[in-house]
């Protein structure tokens, strides 16, 4: 027996019961008379027992009928619940929520992922923060905030937002003048465009299969901004190591090429970091939302 066919024909023998009526119950339900009861009817053929007794002038519930009523009722009562929790949720999702993410990733990712967000529950301001500082424990002005880093943050309520996977850019006129890369010990002769870091050489890790690399390259522009890398791998001055996400859209217009796809790189993950674990309303909202806009 397939019981979710019987759902919506035992909270139709509640009412009956409840009302003792078919009219009144269909009535209550804004159905028609004969609708509810031929629900009713298809529903003790799947049971295999009658529920009611019906005459011209009365109905009565069968001793089987008596018996299985409050499993209909139970059920008519979540059902109120369920229906009482979706109407408090949407009274209380208003207010403000605070949100803080990092500058480059909420410029790219976190504020087009808002603006739907905002037309939808017309009832919820936003304050966005953009902002490198990166903490494990959430500034008290602050309801969420999102980090990005390669483990989850300890002592705190998270949900898991996504993976962040790095690679390698640049335009298709630097790779016009050189030769194909084609494994990364070729990285070594190539202008390399970087974050900030403590030299001037770094290890990029390369992973394919089973085999793991570790390539030191020398990088000729340095910025503490993937925004800035990006613009100078569009210009030709080399190769920059970047966050997928930020490249996703020069990659579209064909204004860079990624480099050794084939090989995965750094992989960090994006966190939300709450205050409560069970947060108010609004908050929840802008999670859930955040997480299916940009989890992945």
């Amino acid at each position: 027996m397939d019981n979710s066919e019987n759902l919506t024909a035992m909270m139709m023998f509640a009412r009956v019961v409840e009302c003792r009526s078919f009219s009144e119950a269909a009535r209550a339900l804004g159905l028609s008379k004969s609708h509810v009861s031929r629900e009713i009817a298809r529903l003790e053929v799947r049971l295999g027992f009658k529920l009611l007794q019906r005459t011209t002038r009365a109905m009565a519930l069968t001793e089987l009928g008596q018996a299985y009523y409050p499993f209909c009722t139970r059920m008519l009562a979540e059902m109120h619940r369920a229906d009482a929790f979706v109407q408090q949720l949407h009274q209380n999702a208003a207010g403000n929520v605070r949100l803080q993410a990092p500058v480059t990733y909420g410029c790219q990712c976190v504020a087009p992922a808002l603006n739907p967000f905002l037309r939808r529950h017309i009832h919820i301001n936003v304050d966005l923060d953009l902002t490198d500082r990166s903490s494990d424990r959430l500034e008290e002005q602050v309801d969420i905030a999102i980090l990005i880093r390669a483990r989850a943050p300890q002592g705190a309520h998270v949900r898991v937002l996504g993976d962040i996977d790095w690679g390698l850019y640049a335009a298709p006129a630097y790779l016009a003048q050189r030769a194909p890369i084609t494994h990364p010990d070729m990285l070594p002769r190539h202008d390399l465009l970087m974050f900030h870091g403590p030299a001037h050489t770094a290890a990029l890790p390369f992973r394919r299969d089973k085999q793991r690399l570790a390539v030191d390259v020398r990088s000729r522009f340095r910025a503490n901004n993937s925004m800035a890398l990006l613009n100078a791998a569009q210009a030709g001055s080399g190769i920059a190591y970047l966050p997928s996400y930020m490249a996703q859209a020069a990659l579209a217009r064909g204004e860079i090429t990624q480099l050794l796809a084939e090989w995965q790189m750094d992989r960090l993950q994006s966190y939300l970091l709450l205050n409560e674990a069970q947060p108010a309303a609004p908050v929840s909202l802008l999670c859930d939302a955040l997480i299916a806009a940009l989890g992945g």
